[in-house]
């Protein structure tokens, strides 16, 4: 869909004026097309005329009023340093807090052609054959990300809502969550106590961390990945295991189960290009955040269902969320159960599949 205003707001105009600001020359704005109209956020895809030369972009707009993990400052930030540092990212021409003109908060970047729907990134890899490559590429991209100093960048990044380790502030904050369900779930009570029982050590040192690093975040195109999307829940401080894990669980899979890595390839070349990069994989964090993120997971779609349920968000998706829980809850005892041993197996000799 073309447009040119969010409301009685016309984009083209402010944005205009903004890139002119930043680039310091005469800017004109066309061919505007809403990729995305969410509540929280617009995607806005359109051209820009400057000094003979035309730019694909994208702007990013958060409207006024909505509650953001990070400024829009300091998610710009975060992308800029990771770029920097040699991560697939769009570039970042500006952002700005007093988005008056457009609306809301606003960041604008280079436009990155490919795919970005999760099926169709998967049937794309499995007509290129580049399904590997995709995850060595995306393993180095996050050992890049892990491997700069928070310190040193001067951001004002989200940290945790617990002090202490990252496994630990997860462990109490949805040790919190599970307790305030309204309806009591058995299964994501035992999920806990798995994860208060093989608690792993504390990371070694203070990482950055994208938080929602997986298959639906990425741009992928013939050439394998080109960008990791979705910046605004970077924390200034966490676990690189968590990010490590997240693209490994099920749910990103998409049918593709056999294939752990968002369901287009396997663990060995992700691993292989994490460690590539620099990265240190450890297998026992790993793990644990395997658990740690479908328990997370679940407990999120109980308490959007428990939102429709109790006339707080009368949404259709919120009463979808609700219909999920019970596979999380099999992908989370997939996880936790004991190694099969061969006197569990079934009787024709076949275990149940991994996850």
């Amino acid at each position: 869909m073309s447009t040119a205003k969010v409301g009685e707001i016309d984009l083209a105009t402010g944005l205009a004026a903004y890139l002119g600001e930043a680039w310091k020359t005469h800017v004109a704005v066309s061919d505007l097309s809403m990729t995305t109209a969410g509540a929280r956020r617009h995607n806005i895809v359109f051209a820009a005329a400057a000094d003979g030369e035309v730019r694909r972009l994208v702007a990013t707009i958060v409207p006024d009023g909505e509650t953001m993990l990070n400024s829009i400052e300091a998610e710009a930030g975060v992308r800029a340093v990771a770029e920097a540092a040699g991560v697939a990212v769009p570039h970042v021409h500006l952002s700005r807090e007093d988005g008056a003109l457009v609306g809301g908060p606003l960041m604008i970047s280079d436009f990155v052609a490919g795919e970005t729907v999760p099926r169709r990134v998967l049937r794309l890899v499995a007509e290129r054959g580049n399904g590997e490559l995709v995850a060595h590429q995306l393993g180095a991209s996050l050992a890049l990300l892990h491997g700069i100093d928070p310190a040193a960048t001067g951001l004002s990044l989200r940290t945790l809502e617990v002090p202490g380790p990252a496994t630990e502030a997860a462990l109490a904050s949805l040790a919190a969550a599970v307790d305030e369900l309204a309806l009591a779930r058995p299964v994501l009570a035992l999920g806990l106590r798995w994860l208060e029982r093989h608690l792993p050590p504390a990371p070694p040192g203070p990482t950055i961390v994208h938080t929602d690093v997986r298959n639906g975040n990425l741009i992928v195109g013939d050439d394998g990945l080109r960008a990791v999307l979705d910046w605004e829940g970077a924390l200034a401080s966490g676990d690189p295991m968590q990010d490590v894990a997240w693209p490994a669980l099920r749910m990103w899979r998409f049918r593709e189960d056999g294939k752990e890595i968002g369901g287009f390839a396997g663990r060995a070349p992700y691993v292989a290009g994490y460690e590539a990069a620099g990265g240190t994989f450890d297998e026992e964090r790993f793990e644990w955040w395997k658990v740690e993120g479908t328990l997370r997971w679940a407990v999120g779609l109980a308490t959007q269902a428990m939102a429709f349920l109790d006339g707080r968000v009368p949404s259709i998706v919120m009463a979808a969320s609700g219909r999920r829980i019970s596979e999380l809850e099999w992908d989370l005892l997939m996880l936790i159960r004991p190694a099969p041993t061969a006197s569990k197996t079934s009787p024709s000799g076949s275990v149940a599949p991994g996850v």
